[in-house]
């Protein structure tokens, strides 16, 4: 058996908690450092369902994307979904650590490098340096150092060995991330050759965007009025939160099995995506 300590350091080793936004809450939200740990259910959400489900499978560990709690909590009476999967998680003795901007902040290993694979395109940079100084952590290294531009912030930016046409473009976007639907803006680019990705909610990166000249953008959660913002002069894709980040499970797999390779994972088969597509 592992202490959760040591899966802790696992996953700090590759997004250290410093690099989270200051208005997240990645790290050990249920759970003793100490703690015994046998087996870890990974997922996206630790909804109450996936609760459930780390108790059928006889899991003591969740490891999350989102936290399950973002900011404090005044009531644990079951009173909504988050006080119910916390209440059920501590009387079942089950643990529960979020991974989530801090891991969307590495350019190696995090969550946008990842989406890229996914679409068969290599991420050369973060599109949004980190301005701060995050000490002597290797790959990051200190404010002012070359290598912060390139290996630690928000959203990676690609360019893609063969240009595609638009709709050649989306189409292949659709395919490779194995979504029902894209929205997308109407645009005066014709071919693609510069990518921007950030998984999740990345409309505050538009400008990033255009400025480092990227014929596209693939994000989620873009609002009416924030599709003008690309004037015409970038192809804005939204393709579903869920559906960006469905792969970041696939990077705790790969964090547990580089450092602990017997050490037991499951990917969680509960889908807790809440939006639904008539199609």
């Amino acid at each position: 058996m592992l202490r959760i300590h040591e899966i802790v350091s696992a996953f700090e080793a590759v997004a250290p908690l410093a690099l989270q936004e200051s208005y997240d809450n990645s790290g050990l939200i249920v759970g003793e450092m100490g703690a015994q740990v046998s087996k870890a259910l990974l997922c996206l959400d630790s909804t109450e369902a996936v609760v459930d489900e780390a108790i059928a499978k006889g899991c003591d560990l969740i490891v999350a994307h989102h936290p399950i709690v973002f900011g404090g909590l005044k009531q644990f009476t079951g009173g909504d979904y988050v006080q119910r999967a916390l209440i059920k998680a501590i009387r079942n003795n089950i643990a529960i650590y979020a991974c989530h901007t801090n891991l969307d902040n590495v350019l190696r290993g995090g969550v946008n490098e990842r989406i890229a694979q996914q679409l068969g395109f290599e991420a050369e940079r973060v599109l949004r340096p980190v301005a701060a100084d995050f000490g002597s952590f290797a790959g990051v290294g200190r404010l002012g150092d070359s290598d912060v531009f390139r290996t630690a912030g928000a959203g990676v930016l690609c360019n893609l060995q063969k240009p595609m046409n638009v709709l050649d473009f989306l189409q292949h976007v659709k395919a490779k991330m194995g979504v029902e639907v894209v929205k997308y803006t109407k645009c005066d680019v014709e071919m693609v050759s510069k990518v921007a990705i950030c998984g999740g909610a990345g409309s505050f990166l538009i400008g990033d965007a255009l400025r480092a000249g990227a014929d596209a953008f693939i994000t989620s959660d873009v609002k009416y009025h924030e599709f003008f913002d690309a004037e015409g002069k970038m192809l804005l894709c939204d393709i579903g939160h869920y559906e960006s980040e469905k792969y970041t499970i696939d990077l705790f797999s790969n964090i547990l099995s580089a450092k602990f390779p017997k050490f037991a994972t499951i990917f969680a088969g509960t889908i807790t995506n809440p939006i639904d597509y008539l199609t």
